[in-house]
């Protein structure tokens, strides 16, 4: 992102190099490719508002992007917007790209420049909701009475989206009708092409380039002319900070369904086992970060409803003697809302095929584990209350002509037996009357 700066001893430029934000973004690092995004708004709206705060003359969003989420777009695009300064959208470097969603930020800038081998364009908004058609080409006719219903959707999206960047291109001044066309039929330009149809304003091989460029140009902010002093300002870079690159991480999809499964499975422990706390603690944490992930990302609910139902019976065969049918019915529930999860084909916020068929089998693995224990644990013998005490075997402390005493695990019991017993003889334990237990001598043999 780049700004000026305007002060009482000196014009100062903001420059902040801006490339849509992945999930692994790190801070310093070089423009990387990546989807818009949560993050990539917050980022692009906290960094207008820092630099309006400064006094900046001017802003660029350096881009290379392959779209992303529409919300988060339009975010951007308020804020631009309604922005004090010029905002320049900047594509680059060589090779970098503008498309679907960064077509509609470019337009929305002030000033809109290119890097020499670059694009933009294809703009057709891609299918959001349930019943869409995930198609990126306009809408055709229905061809039978199952298909109206999407395409209708399709129709109206494409009209609302090219009714949103003509209005943009009209505010500055650009290319109405080729705008039209990049939403209608997603036809793309080269850097070259988008200058001579008015587009763009400028070419230019690199930001200094693009600053010298608009040194003494007029731009109107608000309804106001400015006059631009960028070619020896110096630069400021905005960095995105902790609370970015986390947004950033938490609001990938892949990363966001694992964070969910760890809660799950957190709680799961800890309501098992109450009192170990730190399961508790994670699972909580880790489950509130993804509910707050999925509130930002476009979410199936009908998706989230089959993860949720798939998880609860792979627990549940754990505890019930199914013979499987609830843990396979678990996994292809888990499976099924796990690819629809996330409700759009916008790049780079799909679920890999991969990721969900990986945790699906880790999760059928854990719950076999879990009942294998189970298992295991119910075929060992009772070792506590009364079914414990049946068997034990133990000592007679005294034999008085009230009653006889015997200690069995390390505590003293009365006790009765159809045999005459002696101090120092090892009983074994054959039945329990309240607090009397009834016993039976072993031989030397039994001892």
């Amino acid at each position: 992102m780049t700004g000026v700066f305007r002060s009482t001893a000196r014009r100062c430029l903001l420059l902040a190099a801006f490339a849509f934000l992945c999930a692994a973004a790190q801070a310093a690092a070089p423009p990387v490719d990546g989807a818009i995004g949560p993050a990539s708004a917050d980022y692009v709206v906290r960094g207008l508002a820092h630099a309006a705060a400064e006094g900046a003359q001017l802003v660029v969003l350096q881009m290379d992007t392959p779209g992303g989420l529409d919300t988060s777009m339009r975010e951007i695009i308020k804020a631009i917007l309604s922005a004090p300064m010029p905002v320049a959208a900047y594509v680059a470097p060589s090779g970098a790209h503008a498309a679907s969603a960064g077509t509609y930020i470019l337009y929305a800038s002030h000033v809109a420049a290119m890097a020499p081998g670059t694009n933009l364009g294809a703009a057709t908004p891609v299918a959001i909701g349930i019943g869409a058609g995930g198609s990126d080409k306009p809408p055709k006719s229905a061809p039978d009475k199952s298909q109206a219903q999407p395409d209708a959707m399709m129709k109206k999206a494409v009209n609302d989206a090219a009714a949103y960047i003509r209005g943009l291109a009209q505010l500055r001044n650009r290319n109405v009708q080729w705008a039209e066309q990049a939403v209608r039929e997603a036809v793309s330009l080269s850097a070259a092409e988008a200058l001579k149809l008015r587009v763009v304003d400028y070419v230019a091989k690199d930001v200094d380039d693009l600053l010298r460029q608009l040194d003494g140009k007029t731009v109107t902010v608000l309804g106001t002319a400015r006059v631009l002093a960028t070619a020896e300002a110096p630069r400021i870079a905005y960095e995105p900070d902790g609370r970015t690159r986390l947004l950033g991480v938490i609001t990938n999809p892949s990363i966001a369904i694992i964070l969910m499964m760890i809660g799950i499975y957190g709680l799961f422990f800890e309501f098992s086992n109450p009192g170990l706390v730190a399961p508790g603690v994670v699972g909580a944490v880790c489950l509130l970060v993804a509910l707050y992930a999925f509130h930002l990302l476009p979410v199936s609910y009908a998706g989230l409803a089959l993860v949720g139902l798939g998880v609860a019976l792979m627990i549940a065969e754990a505890f019930v003697p199914s013979f499987g049918s609830l843990g396979i019915g678990g996994v292809i529930a888990f499976g099924i809302g796990a690819v629809i999860l996330i409700d759009t084909e916008v790049p780079g916020f799909g679920i890999p095929i991969g990721l969900v068929s990986g945790l699906a089998v880790l999760s059928a693995l854990f719950i076999g584990a879990v009942g294998a224990l189970a298992v295991r644990a119910r075929r060992r013998p009772v070792v506590t209350g009364r079914e414990g005490l049946i068997g034990s075997v133990g000592e007679v402390l005294r034999v008085t002509d009230e009653a006889t005493w015997a200690r069995l695990h390390g505590e003293l019991w009365r006790v009765v037996s159809a045999a005459t017993l002696t101090p120092g003889q090892r009983v074994r334990v054959t039945g329990v009357d309240g607090l009397t237990l009834t016993v039976a001598p072993l031989d030397m043999t039994g001892a």
